[in-house]
């Protein structure tokens, strides 16, 4: 049984083609080689994955309440 949706259709017809459209061809695309080398980005991503935690490890206490009130100072002056 096909999804349905509680968007509703648009009025304008070239819109309502190009939806059409791209319902139709949505399994056609082809994969899209991004240029990168996997294995750069594989390795990239694990350093990524080390680093938050590495840095957060060297930080003394002090530091660490410097940065939490600096977020939260930057979060509440978003408020007013």
């Amino acid at each position: 049984m096909p999804e349905r949706s509680s968007k509703k259709r648009p009025r304008d017809l070239n819109q309502l083609a190009a939806k059409i459209t791209e319902i139709a061809t949505e399994g056609d695309k082809p994969e899209t080689d991004s240029g990168k080398n996997p294995a750069a980005v594989a390795l990239g991503r694990l350093g990524g994955k080390k680093g938050g935690a590495a840095r957060a490890a060297k930080l003394t206490p002090s530091v660490r309440r410097a940065i939490a009130t600096k977020a939260a100072n930057a979060r509440w002056a978003k408020r007013t």
